[in-house]
């Protein structure tokens, strides 16, 4: 017997049944559903724009009223420090309000600063990190300033319209280098103020010649017994007591012939101017001495019939002696030389500013025509007349008889750094005091000549220290 494999034995021992084949199942296809009509699409894809409107209303509503009241947004605030020595906080305020109105991210703090040490406090302060963002300072200080002021982009002004819009003594001042410097917001002139009673009653009209100016001053002196003066015909000839005497012996040089910034190249008329102007003080005939009070207070007093001055000494006079009756000329002048002198104040940018792009829009503000009206219009309210415009385009349209001369005076007017009433303890200062010596060295006997050498010597080291 042959064995096989137990998985043989099983294998051949199952019979597989035939299963009968069947055919295959079909299903039925489904039925097709109605197709959605146009108007239905329609519908939701306006709902879905609904929808998203309303959550991107909800969503700017949120964001910008309710955020807001819990979350203020905080905006880049630039606050600005300006200095300044003319006007009260009061004046200033309404330009300081129109500004920040069109300007609302930028905050200006004006503070008015005593004239006396103010450059010294400014320079200062300013090298301290504290000092003002935008300042006012005499036109005459540019030299002194150089290292603290900033030239003005042409996006702010150009020179063109610099040129156009101000005197030829603004642009003289404050273009260096072809770069602007500052904005004058006012211009001031030295004039002649008469007493309209003396003048009156001696038949005098005003002086248009330096002849006539000292015939009269001779005429209108009143001395008594003893030869002490009771009544000065002019406040000429000493220094120290009379307002603006720099300013006057500056006019003097101009109209003479000098250079101002190099008084060495004519001596002879240096010389000559300053022998004139002390020729009222010397004993013989004179019409003014040292003995007298400041002649601003003699000529509020009445018994002064001619005073040099500016626009600013009429509020002073006039708070001294409101009744006090008085006219203002152009200064007298040689023939062909119809010359005064300017002193006014500027605003400036400070090197030291954080804020240079805010400090220059306030710039560009304050050097609109309807800035310099709206300035006139506030300073007015409190006082006879606002600082008289320093742009040319408004001269015209000023029609206050009382600060038109000192306008119509601006056209032929130029600086000097022989002025008063800066407090500057720099360039004025020293050159005022070499001035007041030569003056009193004449008076004292020494030769007009000897004098002016002097001078000429002393102004010129004064000048080289600002590189003038």
């Amino acid at each position: 017997m042959i064995f096989k494999p137990i998985d043989a034995v099983r294998q051949e021992s199952v019979i597989s049944p035939e299963i009968p084949e069947k055919n295959p199942i079909v299903l039925p296809p489904p039925p097709e559903l109605p197709s959605e009509p146009p108007s239905s699409v329609f519908l939701k894809i306006l709902k879905i724009i609904l929808g998203i409107a309303i959550i991107l209303g909800i969503v700017f509503f949120v964001y910008n009223v309710i955020l807001p009241k819990f979350f203020p947004e905080k905006i880049n605030q630039a606050k600005l420090i300006y200095w300044g020595t003319q006007e009260d906080a009061t004046i200033i305020a309404p330009i300081i309000a129109d500004f920040e109105r069109e300007h609302p991210n930028i905050e200006i703090e004006y503070l008015k600063q005593e004239r006396e040490q103010y450059i010294d406090r400014l320079v200062t302060r300013s090298n301290n990190g504290n000092g003002p963002d935008i300042f006012q300072f005499h036109n005459t200080w540019v030299p002194q300033l150089s290292n603290l002021l900033l030239p003005f982009p042409n996006s702010v002004l150009t020179k063109e319209d610099f040129s156009k819009n101000y005197y030829a003594v603004v642009r003289s001042d404050l273009i260096r280098n072809g770069a602007i410097y500052g904005v004058p917001l006012q211009i001031d002139t030295l004039n002649l103020y008469v007493n309209r009673d003396l003048f009156q009653s001696a038949g005098l009209r005003s002086p248009a010649t330096w002849i006539e100016f000292g015939n009269y001053a001779r005429q209108l002196t009143v001395k008594d017994g003893s030869g002490n003066i009771k009544t000065a015909g002019a406040a000429m000839g000493t220094f120290s007591n009379i307002t603006h005497a720099p300013n006057i012996i500056s006019m003097l040089f101009v109209q003479n012939g000098v250079n101002l910034n190099d008084l060495g190249s004519n001596l002879q008329a240096v010389g000559d101017a300053l022998n004139f102007y002390s020729s009222f003080a010397l004993p013989t005939g004179n019409v003014w001495d040292d003995t007298l009070d400041e002649s601003i207070k003699v000529f509020a007093s009445g018994a002064l019939a001619m005073y040099f001055g500016y626009s600013w000494d009429f509020f002073t006079i006039k708070s001294m002696n409101p009744s006090l009756s008085f006219d203002i000329y152009p200064v007298p002048n040689l023939p062909g030389q119809n010359a005064t002198i300017a002193s006014y104040w500027v605003e400036g940018v400070s090197s030291k500013t954080k804020h240079q792009k805010e400090a220059f829009l306030f710039m560009q503000y304050l050097a609109r025509k309807e800035t310099a009206q709206k300035l006139f219009t506030e300073e007015s309210k409190v006082r006879n007349f606002g600082e008289p415009y320093s742009r040319v385009d408004l001269a015209e349209s000023l029609n206050n008889s009382i600060a038109y001369p000192f306008v119509r005076a601006a056209s032929n007017a130029v600086s000097s750094f022989f002025v008063d009433g800066t407090y500057d303890n720099g360039i004025n200062s020293k050159m005022n005091s070499y001035l007041n010596t030569a003056v009193d060295s004449i008076l004292k006997g020494t030769s007009p000549e000897a004098a002016a050498e002097t001078l000429s010597q002393g102004a010129s080291e004064v000048l080289k220290q600002y590189d003038q």
